[in-house]
């Protein structure tokens, strides 16, 4: 009877242990060589940074759809298609020409433009120097001076102090509401109906260096497959540098600095000055279709329910002067998991070891323009998010961030698990233990932690609808979003052993007998 008894207590064991070889087995397909060779060619120059609405986007999302065609990924949408086309509208201020006395100047390098008149030509012979543009009761520099229907310069910050240090407006050394507010003095030029503002700080001319062209850059929203905006600022205002405005101003003989000197003293006349400027630009509207690509393994006993394993594949594309951004961590280091989880669990299946439930595996497009590819899907769904169980959201796990740079680079930041089902945390944990053995870093799941991470990438859209959701993220690192963010940064050993960690975890998920509860209302 004692050796029965014994036989029994270590059958579970040896159980356990054939099922974490099989689990293993699995893992181990997930290598640095086949991680290195998705990412060198999705971060390549062929891909231009897999900008939405551009070519290297379409690549991508051809690229995402062949490997899952050839890992045996069931197309969904449709029937037949891996490509769910997300409705998409692009709006963009677009300038024709810019020119003051015959010189012309590029949107996007010399100035940038708000606002979303239709498209229009402007000229004009004079431009009318306003000085900074205030119409306070105490200093109104337009109390005399109709601007309706003129092209008017700005000096769109600060106010005049006298020598002794206090403003000519509110008579003591505290700024007025002109300058706090970052608003005010252009919306008020506005009511006066010039045709054209131009406005200059000191700061122009460094934004546009450290934009780079993406300040002409076009704004991505969700459409209805419809063309219809309201026009809210009809008058464009023209933000161009210092240098520029003292060029102007050089034609009457004055300075941005000479004006400051004499408005210390008094309100000054604007300035009319004999300048000649001729343009061409507005709002234009397109409409997108750039695509989620979905790819299903279908489960077994348990395939009505499905688990969504996801990372975005876009990034901030090429501009018009060639310059590209690669997008190496953010987020080709996410697709590429994307792929090796797939790869890796189409193998289990095709070796009669596939998952019970139906794994779903998704490149979202259109995350860096607002989370849109997710979002698109939660509204549009192609599986029912009630059969939906659970999200795994994979982006940025290639680098080792600020945090840890100079500490232990084996960890990973576990965001969210803890926030609609206590047993997400409790099974990635598990599957950590027995794997991989990786530092978990929970601290940007402080609610009060001030990047509040959690609601910025993917799987919020899908935690807003009540679906367990974890984000996976190695965090920010000083070539964030910038032309730097290259293959040869990426620390291919730590992203390979959280692919593995994902892919354990995800194992679990999908083949454990009860779905994961959800027993928490924290989204």
């Amino acid at each position: 009877m004692k050796k029965l008894f014994s036989i029994l207590l270590i059958l579970p064991a040896l159980y356990s242990c054939s099922l974490a070889q099989v689990q293993k087995k699995y893992g181990e397909l997930i290598t640095e060589e086949s991680s290195r060779n998705h990412l060198t060619i999705l971060a390549s120059k062929e891909f231009e940074g897999r900008g939405t609405g551009q070519e290297g986007g379409r690549k991508a999302a051809n690229y995402i759809a062949e490997h899952f065609k050839s890992y045996g990924l069931q197309p969904i949408v449709n029937g037949n298609s891996f490509f769910q086309p997300v409705s998409l509208l692009r709006t963009e201020h677009v300038v024709k020409n810019f020119s003051i006395d015959q010189t012309p100047f590029e949107n996007g390098k010399d100035f940038y433009v708000q606002g979303d008149n239709d498209i229009e030509k402007f000229s004009s012979q004079e431009i009318v120097f306003v000085g900074y543009g205030l119409q306070h009761p105490s200093y109104n520099e337009l109390k005399s001076t109709d601007i309706k229907g003129k092209v008017i310069l700005v000096l769109n910050e600060g106010e005049p102090f006298d020598d002794n240090g206090n403003s000519l407006l509110t008579g003591n050394s505290n700024e007025s509401e002109w300058s706090k507010s970052r608003f005010k003095r252009i919306q008020e030029l506005v009511k006066l109906e010039p045709k054209l503002i131009l406005a200059t700080t000191p700061i122009v001319a460094g934004m546009l260096n450290r934009m780079k062209g993406r300040s002409s850059s076009a704004r991505i929203s969700l459409g209805n497959n419809t063309i219809n905006r309201t026009i809210s600022q009809p008058i464009p205002i023209v933000n161009i540098s210092e240098k520029i405005a003292n060029q102007i101003l050089s034609k009457a003989n004055s300075s941005l600095a000479s004006f400051k000197k004499l408005a210390s003293n008094g309100i000054q006349a604007p300035l009319v000055i004999k300048s000649h400027l001729e343009a061409e630009m507005g709002v234009n509207q397109e409409k997108l279709d750039d695509p989620n690509v979905l790819g299903l393994l279908e489960g077994s006993d348990l395939k009505n329910e499905v688990m969504v394993i996801c990372g975005h594949y876009d990034h901030d594309g090429i501009l018009p002067d060639g310059t590209f951004f690669p997008g190496a961590d953010d987020n080709g280091s996410g697709t590429v998991a994307v792929l090796e989880l797939a790869r890796a669990f189409s193998t289990a299946k095709k070796e009669g070891k596939g998952p019970r439930r139906s794994i779903l595996f998704i490149g979202l497009a259109a995350e860096e323009k607002g989370l849109l590819g997710s979002k698109f899907y939660v509204e549009n769904p192609i599986i029912p998010l009630a059969n939906t169980v659970a999200c795994i959201n994979i982006d940025m796990i290639g680098r080792i961030d600020d945090k840890h740079l100079n500490g232990d680079h084996n960890y990973i930041h576990a965001i969210g698990l803890d926030k609609l089902s206590s047993e997400l945390q409790q099974v990635t944990e598990k599957a950590n233990k027995d794997f991989v053995q990786i530092g978990l870093d929970y601290s940007y799941n402080d609610p009060n932690e001030p990047m509040r991470l959690y609601y910025r990438s993917d799987h919020y859209n899908f935690a807003q609808k009540g679906i367990p959701s974890a984000f996976f993220f190695s965090g920010l690192h000083p070539h964030y979003h910038t032309p730097e963010d290259t293959v040869d940064k990426i620390d291919f050993p730590m992203m390979v052993k959280r692919e593995k960690l994902i892919f354990y975890t995800a194992w679990e998920i999908a083949n454990r007998s009860k779905r994961l509860v959800v027993d928490s209302n924290k989204k």
